[in-house]
């Protein structure tokens, strides 16, 4: 049987952090700030945005929501996120996605100036982290390498396979495995002989969105499993990518659907925002 990997435990331990540091910080005159901007009625969306209002609330750092109409013009939109960079009170800003049909995600990423990027996707800091030099990581996969850490798995020599190639998981995933020197393979919806590819893997990564993808047959016995999908299976309930039930017997370590990476997202977005305010203060 697997050994599960709390994402609750882990983020707990995080936010601790990063609540200490934010006192040291306001106690030296700098108040960290987080601005979040929501287009549109989405209830997934407004979800993630009430849990990281509520985030920062028990961390001490200050929060801004704007909650725009769906409606709202690529050019009304822009024109915020220009007004939040010159904001001084705010050193981060994430705008949730996805965006109602007709606004640019792209150009709108583009327009947060790197050092408040919180999310880690503007170009610049995706260029900082293809070359190892970087101030902030995409949220999850940061949150996947926490708890690796946080059960002492060694990564470094180790097959890493990565499912799912997206700029927002996959990619960034596959590059971080890559600095604590893992030997990475990402795979895609034309890689051949997947489950051939995924059982070689010392660490498997599913970030694919689909319920009950990863099989027993595609695990490697002993492999530390992460999950990092969220889906509705059959019957409406949360669910990740991974047979839970049947890869839980096989697997060294495995991470659960709730309560698994989806706790850390929040947890290194608060790391990210406290960065942000530290760079912009010199501290």
């Amino acid at each position: 049987m697997a050994k599960i990997i709390d994402g609750k435990k882990v983020s707990a331990a995080v936010r601790a952090q990063v609540r200490d540091e934010v006192v040291e910080l306001v106690k030296r005159g700098v108040q960290p700030g987080l601005a979040v901007v929501i287009v549109g009625n989405d209830p997934a969306s407004r979800t993630y945005v009430n849990n990281k209002k509520k985030a920062c609330a028990d961390t001490g750092i200050y929060s801004e929501e704007y909650a725009l109409p769906e409606t709202t013009t690529q050019e009304e939109l822009l024109a915020l996120v220009d007004q939040l960079n010159h904001k001084k009170e705010i050193n981060g800003i994430l705008v949730q996605s996805p965006l109602p049909r007709g606004l640019d995600e792209e150009a709108v990423v583009e327009a947060i100036a790197p050092e408040k990027d919180v999310d880690a996707f503007h170009p610049d800091n995706v260029g900082r982290i293809m070359i190892g030099n970087y101030h902030f990581l995409p949220c999850t996969p940061a949150g996947v390498i926490e708890l690796l850490q946080s059960e002492q798995i060694e990564i470094a020599g180790k097959n890493c396979v990565v499912i799912g190639r997206s700029n927002i998981v996959g990619k960034p995933m596959a590059m971080l495995l890559l600095h604590h020197n893992g030997t990475v393979t990402i795979c895609h919806s034309r890689t051949k002989d997947l489950k051939a590819v995924c059982r070689q893997a010392d660490i498997l990564v599913s970030a694919v969105g689909k319920a009950g993808f990863v099989t027993a047959d595609m695990v490697k016995p002993g492999a530390a499993v992460i999950d990092v999908g969220m889906n509705r299976n059959s019957e409406g309930k949360l669910c990740g990518d991974v047979d839970y039930a049947a890869v839980e017997k096989l697997a060294g370590y495995i991470t659960p659907v709730p309560g698994g990476v989806g706790p850390m997202t929040i947890a290194m977005l608060l790391r990210n925002t406290l960065t942000a305010a530290k760079l912009q203060n010199n501290q």
